[in-house]
């Protein structure tokens, strides 16, 4: 296990944007692990000029989409009594799976329609899992796509921008603190960027009625 953790720290201090898209294709799966430590560290090392910024949002919304068609095609070939089943399983609970969560997801993603691939993509809880609901639904995969990378790009941009940010102004020594410390802010911008995206569907479906 300490082996393990060992090889994605090594990982983490000399990303890449091959690393940035496994490891995103990885946190966009099943498969927990927070993308907080991925496109934060790797926007800190473009503010120092090893990578570049845009290719950091670029390559780690590439990894998201492929994460979430990871989710997208396996519930939409296993069947709802399949994912339901591995949900319930060991190896679905050592993923941090639960019948519940993925309810949770099903549900929000009936309620909110098609839109909520692009609207969940930026609600914690909710923006790795929204993908299985589609693929159980059988949304079309180019809508489907379409909606994950706009989220998902949004996501990033978010998460780069605070990497940048932080790497203009905060010593290397200090910077998994920081990270730590902006974790309400980031949080915060969510739920405005949330509730944005909420009124603009709203102001979208009332212009389309009138």
């Amino acid at each position: 296990m300490l082996e393990s953790l060992g090889f994605i720290q090594d990982i983490l201090h000399h990303l890449n944007y091959f690393w940035i898209t496994v490891l995103m294709t990885i946190e966009s799966s099943f498969i927990p692990f927070p993308s907080e430590v991925v496109i934060p560290p790797a926007a800190y090392r473009a503010a120092s000029g090893e990578l570049n910024i845009f290719l950091v949002v670029l390559f780690g919304t590439l990894g998201s989409d492929l994460g979430a068609l990871i989710n997208y095609y396996l519930a939409k070939y296993l069947g709802k009594p399949l994912v339901y089943r591995f949900a319930q399983s060991r190896v679905g609970r050592l993923c941090l799976l639960s019948k519940e969560k993925v309810e949770r997801a099903e549900g929000y993603f009936f309620k909110n329609g098609a839109t909520s691939t692009l609207i969940g993509r930026l609600i914690p809880g909710i923006r790795q899992l929204i993908s299985i609901p589609a693929g159980l639904a059988n949304m079309p995969v180019g809508k489907f796509l379409l909606y994950t990378t706009l989220g998902a790009g949004a996501w990033n941009v978010v998460l780069a921008l605070l990497g940048y940010f932080i790497g203009k102004t905060v010593p290397p020594e200090r910077f998994e603190a920081t990270i730590r410390s902006y974790s309400s802010t980031i949080g915060l911008v969510i739920l405005v960027a949330v509730v944005v995206a909420g009124v603009g569907y709203y102001l979208y479906k009332r212009s389309k009625r009138a």
